[in-house]
């Protein structure tokens, strides 16, 4: 038998915690657990996130609304783009920079940062560390 204690939790969306403030991006935090954090992003069209990594943690990602393109490697010279129905997954360390390419449509994307550290470590360019 279960135990009494236990439960399902259900975070509603108004109740969703706010996350780093990027202009044009707004981030909202469903669980951050340790070793876990379980968010949503809402990029508008045409907006690029600043050059960033996510430390120690890999992030695995589902794209549920428009399109989205990661910039990465030597010099942002590689990209990789994708649309709604997508998953994808960032290794710990890889610089990049999120960019939605419409002209009219938001990116929603649903992640889970899996590891320890910080979630998102800003830098000055694709080859900063």
């Amino acid at each position: 038998m279960a135990n009494p204690e236990s439960q399902i939790v259900v975070i509603r969306k108004e109740f969703l915690a706010a996350g780093a403030i990027t202009p044009g991006i707004t981030r909202h935090k469903a669980f951050d657990s340790p070793g876990v954090l379980i968010s949503q992003s809402r990029i508008d069209p045409e907006v690029s996130s600043d050059w960033h990594h996510h430390a120690q943690r890999t992030l695995y990602g589902y794209l549920v609304q428009g399109e989205l393109r990661f910039d990465f490697g030597p010099g942002g010279s590689r990209a990789v783009q994708f649309s709604a129905g997508d998953y994808f997954c960032i290794p710990p360390g890889i610089v990049h920079r999120d960019v939605n390419p419409s002209r009219d449509v938001q990116a929603l994307v649903v992640a889970v940062l899996v590891g320890e550290g910080p979630p998102t470590v800003n830098t000055a360019g694709p080859d900063a560390e």
